[in-house]
């Protein structure tokens, strides 16, 4: 079995071992779902070190960039390949996946008590769909492991989520479904008329041979941008978030915020924008002022929240609209800063997730009035969480700053006002974060429950000081990173013809 394979099914088969365990058997189901993500993990690693940065210099389409290529024939009588590989995008994008895929898990230990088994499977069900998304090179099969993510993401808030959960799950798969179907249409246009005497789902004959009309572009474009969009969020389409964020336990935010919502950003790169140069161009400027809104708008409504987890939730809005200006400023500066800004906002945010829900198992609340003085009674927690809290301003030194500086320069370049709006982002994001930061640590306890809470134990100071590593790497040494991805953006800036 080829290596690409394996990494993306282990966590099914880790998932499909624990129908052998009987019901009440939650020490082993927790062993085997840590045991069988940790596996992945380690599995994928050599992925990045076989990996050839240097591959496909000056390409023009994807064939030229894709490395661990595995295709074997599916449906023969429709030509459905299980066709994957990798390129720098998709690898960077998979090995965040299998790093904070055990984190998560392990993270969620003291939380998960009930129907553990099945949270246990469904998450590892959810990996394989977050890992078959990356490495997809055929359509349809993009579209089938797309499709099938949803399904243990809808369980897990909607089992395992707050109060509100049957609310936020159902608008979740709602959202999701409606920008999914218009991208299956989108597909299935390609499929018929994509290559001229050809019915192909591939990507790479796409990129490589396909002569789609201008006119065309045009719809396919919106198609594909609608399914990309909800899933991102971008300003407006972004309503389900902050619910699915809020009832979703901490470990599904965690992997909400870290990996699903990369699915978005990475859909536009991989397929919007090569696929449809002419579309892309188009409406290039109608997504910026998008996300540039989105921006200013999540750090706004930051500010205002008494929630910390919803604020967070959020502040996503906010960071993933300097992602989207960063792809949409159509520069070597901008989509560098978009891709690696996609890792940091896994990392940053989905650390804030976990601290929100630690003070969450320690309180069952995350007003943000609740607290105050914690640094008194946790100085390791007070620590990290100004740490990832600086990581998500953009503080240099840290992986914050160098996405979006890179998105900043890329934007000033293809427009000096889409620049000026997006940076006053980073003076809000500094305002919302450090505002929350001295309500909750700073000043004189008065609540009494909060003189007795007990300081990180030592599995969640573990967890945080993993994440603080990369978090610190890619501020002080982001060419590791960039390296990977620099041939992949440069064929998305020649099928733009830049």
């Amino acid at each position: 079995m080829d290596i690409l394979t394996l990494i993306i099914f282990l966590p099914t088969v880790g998932a499909l071992a624990m129908l052998l365990l009987k019901r009440d058997s939650d020490a082993a189901v927790r062993g085997i779902a840590l045991v069988t993500s940790l596996v992945t993990f380690v599995v994928s690693l050599p992925l990045f070190f076989m990996f050839d940065p240097k591959k496909g210099a000056y390409a023009s389409g994807l064939g030229d960039l894709i490395q661990f290529e595995v295709q074997k024939v599916w449906i023969e009588t429709f030509n459905i390949n299980y066709h994957i590989g990798l390129d720098g995008i998709s690898l960077i994008l998979l090995l965040l996946t299998t790093f904070l895929t055990p984190l998560c898990i392990w993270g969620s230990f003291p939380a998960i008590k009930q129907r553990v088994k099945g949270y246990y499977m469904a998450f590892l069900f959810l990996e394989t769909g977050m890992l078959g998304v990356f490495a997809s090179v055929d359509l349809i099969l993009f579209y089938v492991f797309w499709e099938a993510m949803l399904i243990p993401m809808y369980m897990m808030i909607g089992v395992w989520g707050g109060p509100n959960r049957v609310y936020a799950a159902v608008k979740f798969i709602l959202y999701t479904l409606v920008g999914s179907l218009l991208m299956l249409i989108g597909i299935l246009w390609l499929y018929f008329n994509g290559v001229p005497g050809v019915h192909t789902f591939s990507l790479i004959d796409l990129t490589h041979l396909g002569q789609i009309p201008a006119g065309a572009q045009l719809y396919l474009f919106a198609a594909f941008a609608l399914a990309f969009a909800i899933k991102v969020p971008m300003f407006p389409f972004h309503t389900w978030l902050p619910d699915a964020h809020v009832e979703a336990p901490t470990a599904g935010s965690m992997i909400l915020a870290g990996i699903l919502l990369k699915m978005g950003t990475y859909g536009f790169i991989r397929f919007c924008i090569p696929l449809f140069p002419d579309g892309a161009h188009h409406f290039a400027g109608t997504i910026a002022i998008l996300a540039i809104i989105g921006i200013i708008y999540g750090a706004l409504v930051s500010m205002m929240q008494t929630d910390m987890k919803k604020l967070v939730a959020y502040s996503s809005v906010s960071h993933l609209g300097f992602v989207m200006l960063g792809l949409f400023a159509f520069n070597m500066e901008g989509l560098q800063g978009g891709t690696i800004q996609m890792i940091n906002h896994g990392l940053s945010t989905g650390a804030l997730f976990f601290l929100v829900g630690v003070i969450y198992e320690r309180r069952h609340t995350r007003l943000i009035s609740e607290y105050g003085g914690l640094a008194k009674v946790m100085p390791k927690y007070a620590v990290f969480f100004l740490i990832v809290s600086l990581s998500s301003i953009g503080l240099p030194g840290l992986n914050g700053f160098i996405g979006e500086f890179l998105v900043l320069l890329g934007a000033f370049k293809a427009n000096p006002v889409w620049g000026v709006c997006a940076a006053s982002g980073v003076i809000f994001a500094a305002v919302y974060l450090l505002w929350m930061y001295q309500r909750v640590f700073f000043g004189e306890i008065t609540n009494d429950a909060n003189k007795k809470l007990k300081d990180l134990t030592g599995s969640e100071f573990a967890i945080l000081s993993i994440l603080l590593i990369f978090i610190v790497w890619i501020g002080v040494y982001p060419n590791t990173f960039l390296s990977l991805t620099e041939n992949s953006v440069q064929m998305v800036l020649t099928r733009l013809g830049g």
